[in-house]
């Protein structure tokens, strides 16, 4: 079992930065591939970035150049830092990480206001 615990969420103005975190504990021996995704008011659950083990990344295309994906193996710790925020990227943020199975977190919100 992995457990992921999100932090870092909270209300910011368009234009600024928020940087979420994302802890995992547990069987972390397994995990490969860790991602962001988000879910917006009335919107289906979409990937924002992820990251492999090897370091390489995928980012959607709505938030390429604005989002950075990292993450530290010997935590391991995924992070997301989002500048320029914009009221669309208005969700709730999930952690994903995938071993044998997808495991996910709770969720932390993040509001932008205009």
């Amino acid at each position: 079992q992995v457990q992921l615990v999100e932090s870092g969420g909270g209300l910011v103005q368009a234009g600024g930065s928020l940087r979420l975190s994302c802890a995992a504990s547990g069987s972390i021996g397994g995990i490969n591939t860790m991602a962001w995704y988000r879910q917006g008011p009335g919107k289906q659950r979409e990937l924002v970035a992820r990251i492999r083990k090897d370091g390489s990344t995928t980012y959607a295309d709505s938030v390429k150049g604005q989002f950075t994906i990292s993450r530290d193996n010997a935590k391991p710790t995924v992070y997301l830092q989002m500048n320029s925020l914009k009221p669309e990227d208005t969700a709730v943020y999930y952690c994903n990480a995938i071993t044998w199975r997808d495991y996910w977190g709770k969720g932390t919100l993040v509001t932008v206001s205009s």
